[in-house]
């Protein structure tokens, strides 16, 4: 089977490691895929997987998408893939209007996947029109059928993301020499009660809500350091310039370290103490939270979207109202005194074999 990914760009993100995930694994069943994208740092990774790369500026809306059209349809023509799965509205317009260049009968079968809590517009429609739509958790299947309810019901498929078991799990410790670069670079964080926030500067992230969460910590006597961990975004520069600004002006400066975009997440959840999820507007699914409690670390979220659904199953004492961070400090203070233990390992629907079995059967079926 020739299966071919669309999606805006592969420089980093939830929607980009899942089709990572997805190639490595179609690969290893023995099928054909190809990425189409604007590009990015992950090019290598999918090259590596075994997938192909063919690079498209389908990322963003200008009018040389008109261009991108014409060529998107030579591309189908050339490629002939069975499955077309797009991942995001801009490419799924492109795709949209190049089918128009194609007889019916050169069409590839269409899957689109939801990966987030769209606006609610004619504009987002287009993720619906696939011959199968994929909701990655129960909420956001809920959201399509809720907001567009011409949507058929038996097309839509719910298959959450997932998290790679074999490289997250209750025992992984990070390396001896990881551990003591680390250290000597984050001297500060020794004796510290370590709370990890990873999430790239945004306002709907919640970074700022860190201020407060961590004031009342530390007016509570509990030794807290926040690690927030995220790349800031062309854009976002002053945002970012914001966030350190009321740090000063709390007076808690020499408790956060803010660092950039890391490829050793996975290792520092693991030496911190609790994981944070302060996102004010409900994550489709939250990736990482998941990957943190595959960690067995415990996670504390605002109690909405796929983390909710997470944390219900996992760790509901770490479930928070949305947008109260002075109940967070609280729950924290507690876990510093007592830490938190999760009901259950992280299993199924969400390990990795899972999602691309479900995929691959779900491809299989559409043929």
């Amino acid at each position: 089977m020739k299966i071919m990914h669309l999606l805006p760009s592969l420089s980093s993100g939830g929607v980009e490691q899942v089709v990572l995930e997805l190639c490595r694994g179609m690969v290893q069943c023995g099928e054909e895929c190809t990425v189409v994208s604007a590009g990015g740092r992950m090019v290598e990774q999918i090259r590596t997987a075994g997938a192909g790369h063919i690079r498209r500026s389908i990322e963003k809306k200008n009018p040389h998408l008109l261009i991108e059209v014409w060529r998107m349809a030579k591309l189908l023509k050339r490629e002939a893939p069975q499955i077309v799965h797009v991942h995001s509205r801009v490419p799924a317009w492109v795709l949209h209007f190049a089918y128009r260049l194609l007889p019916a009968r050169q069409r590839p079968t269409l899957v689109s996947s939801f990966h987030g809590f769209h606006s609610v517009n004619a504009y987002s429609r287009i993720m619906t029109r696939g011959d199968a739509v994929v909701a990655v958790s129960q909420c956001i299947r809920e959201h399509i059928l809720q907001n567009y309810p011409s949507t058929p019901h038996q097309r839509v498929h719910v298959i959450p993301n997932s998290v790679d078991t074999s490289l997250f799990f209750p025992t992984f410790h990070p390396s001896e020499e990881w551990l003591q670069q680390w250290r000597a670079e984050h001297p500060e964080l020794t004796g510290r009660y370590v709370l990890c926030l990873p999430g790239r500067i945004s306002r709907i992230k919640g970074q700022s809500h860190v201020v407060p969460l961590l004031s009342h910590l530390l007016s509570t006597g509990v030794p807290a350091h926040v690690l927030i961990i995220g790349e800031t975004k062309r854009g976002k520069e002053k945002l970012a310039a914001e966030l350190d600004e009321q740090v000063r002006a709390a007076g808690i400066q020499n408790h956060v370290s803010r660092l950039n975009h890391r490829n050793d997440l996975r290792e520092i959840m693991s030496v911190s103490d609790a994981v944070l999820n302060l996102s004010l507007q409900p994550e489709s699914f939250g990736k990482v939270t998941l990957e943190a409690l595959a960690l067995g670390r415990p996670v504390m979220g605002y109690n909405h979207g796929g983390v909710s659904e997470q944390l219900r199953q996992f760790l509901p004492e770490g479930l928070i109202p949305v947008g109260n961070p002075q109940a967070a400090a609280e729950r924290l203070a507690n876990w510093y005194r007592t830490p938190p233990k999760l009901l259950e390992p992280v299993a199924s629907p969400y390990l990795l074999e899972d999602m691309i079995h479900s995929h691959l059967s779900l491809y299989r079926s559409l043929l």
